[in-house]
């Protein structure tokens, strides 16, 4: 499976982006899902995450409320719907899939995209 992340960019604080990851591969409905990010001088970090049997999520507590994943099987995508944008979201957003379930420091993770920028302005 190859993932190609997009999407990303400069926004104010309280603005929304939405990303996208698209995978290729006839095996990518099998694949858990997942969004990772890594900020300036931290390390990665899990964002959410969706199964590939029941769609079921999850979600770090920093973006409970705000972030929201979804998958769309047919099309090979994974959407990342971010909305009231802090600027502590800043970083790289990996897109991740996996087979296994996902911990907070993704060693479980068969592919990662290659990362899309997202900057939030104070």
């Amino acid at each position: 499976v190859q993932l190609q992340a997009s999407g990303g960019g400069l926004v104010q604080a309280g603005g929304s982006l939405r990303l996208s990851c698209d995978a290729s591969g006839r095996s990518f409905s099998t694949y858990n899902m997942a969004w990772f990010r890594q900020a300036p001088g931290k390390e990665r970090e899990f964002v959410t995450s969706i199964t590939w049997s029941y769609g079921s999520t999850y979600y770090a507590d920093s973006v409970k409320g705000r972030f929201t994943i979804s998958r769309h099987n047919a099309n090979n995508t994974v959407y990342l719907q971010m909305n009231s944008l802090k600027p502590e979201d800043t970083g790289i957003y990996y897109c991740a899939a996996s087979r296994r379930a996902f911990s907070r420091s993704g060693v479980e993770v068969d592919f990662w995209g290659q990362g899309t920028q997202v900057t939030v302005s104070s």
